[in-house]
């Protein structure tokens, strides 16, 4: 059992904390579910981007799903290597696209027509061949919230069939694009594979009808991964996701890109924060905490559901029904609603679990309060990966404009 008491005497909260070993056995599950095809385990950096997290998956030799030239560079100073990396987004800049053809990464996965005569232009500018992959909208329902369903026609995300047959023809003929992969990625937090198995399908006879046009593809992006069990929700067993797809490429001569990024962190990482107060109000009680939505905005933006475990001892203390919420000056502001807590004072620690991805890398700093401090638990041992932000942090970059005021 892990002893908190010690951390609560060096650090102060709220903090995350990551368990290493979980992160990198997540990792290895996806490699060795794959490992009977040509495969490449690209992690989605936007799950969680701390450095020290992409350089333990550097080791385990992963690739990189970026979706800003941002993460790219975050990519590459971890060591992840150039032809390890694609680029994916709807809105890549100029600039962006500019910069990745020089870095020489994979490919870029296009999601327009308009983007792929775009990125046609800069490699003329630039002299090279750009390598290619165009993200496919298959029109299937992947179950998971609105808000990161993106196989539907009226998501943003990828082009239907036709358009996507030509696009492929006309980067066939480009003396500047090398059409080198398919793309398809239908949502995040997936729990039925029967989408999944229908989508790769859909999107490999498709391949089957590029190759024979003499498109000569190279990869089959399969998009992110599957999801974690937040609610004692049933997951996908890794290998029926992993057997689902590879039975679908039967005929298929290409290496498989898979994209996880929530089931390699999410079970990792737990915010650590403390009681401030407890109130009551018409008979509601509330238990206030010194973490806010700006440090963990998943239960405010998709009102998800995240298990709130109590550090401090607790026995002896009635348990009744509270609202977690954090100081944040917004109603939102809830980690969760009608949790049966004991009662709490000043001082106690709880635990909010499951929070390695989409936690740190969706903070903010509104109401003026710093990033937090972020912890790493390896082999036993606490380290510091990513130091809490001071209060001057905040206005560092503002400084200047004053002035002449």
């Amino acid at each position: 059992m892990f002893n908190y008491e010690e951390l609560f005497q060096t650090y102060k909260t709220p903090f995350y904390l990551y368990d290493f070993d979980k992160i990198k056995q997540a990792f290895l599950n996806y490699k060795e579910a794959f490992k009977g095809r040509k495969s490449l385990i690209c992690y989605a950096l936007k799950a969680n981007s701390n450095l020290s997290i992409l350089s333990l998956l550097v080791h385990l030799e992963s690739g990189a799903d970026c979706v800003s030239i941002g993460e790219i560079h975050r990519a590459l100073k971890a060591g992840i290597k150039p032809y390890r990396i694609v680029f994916s987004g709807v809105g890549k800049s100029g600039f962006e696209i500019e910069q990745a053809l020089k870095l020489n990464i994979l490919f870029l996965n296009v999601e327009s027509f308009m983007e792929l005569k775009t990125i046609e232009t800069i490699a003329q500018s630039l002299g090279i061949k750009a390598r290619i992959s165009i993200r496919i909208n298959p029109n299937i329902d992947a179950k998971t919230h609105p808000y990161i369903s993106t196989g539907l026609k009226e998501n943003k995300f990828g082009v239907g069939e036709k358009e996507a047959l030509e696009m492929f023809l006309w980067a066939k003929k480009s003396a500047f694009l090398e059409p080198v992969s398919v793309h398809f990625h239908i949502g995040s937090q997936l729990l039925d594979l029967e989408p999944i198995i229908e989508a790769s399908q859909k999107v490999a006879k498709i391949a089957k009808s590029l190759i024979a046009l003499g498109i000569d593809l190279r990869f089959f992006d399969v998009g992110g991964g599957i999801g974690v069990s937040y609610e004692n929700e049933e997951t996908i067993k890794l290998y029926d996701y992993a057997q689902g797809i590879l039975n679908a490429l039967q005929g298929l001569d290409l290496t498989i890109i898979c994209e996880p990024g929530r089931s390699i962190v999410a079970e990792s990482g737990e915010l650590i924060t403390q009681v401030l107060y407890e109130k009551k109000a018409q008979n509601k009680r509330f238990v206030i905490v010194d973490a806010g939505m700006n440090d963990f905005l998943r239960p405010s933006l998709y009102h998800a559901k995240h298990a709130i475990r109590v550090i401090t001892p607790s026995k002896g203390r009635e348990i009744s029904p509270c609202d977690v919420v954090g100081p944040v000056c917004e109603s939102s502001d809830t980690f969760l609603k009608d949790a049966n807590l004991p009662e709490l004072e000043p001082g106690d620690k709880i635990a909010i679990e499951k929070v390695g991805a989409y936690g740190s890398s969706m903070a903010s700093q509104y109401n003026s309060r710093p990033k937090l401090l972020e912890l790493a638990l390896e082999d036993h041992k606490i380290r510091v990966i990513r130091k809490r932000e001071a209060l001057e942090d905040l206005w560092r970059l503002e400084e200047e404009g004053l002035k002449g005021v």
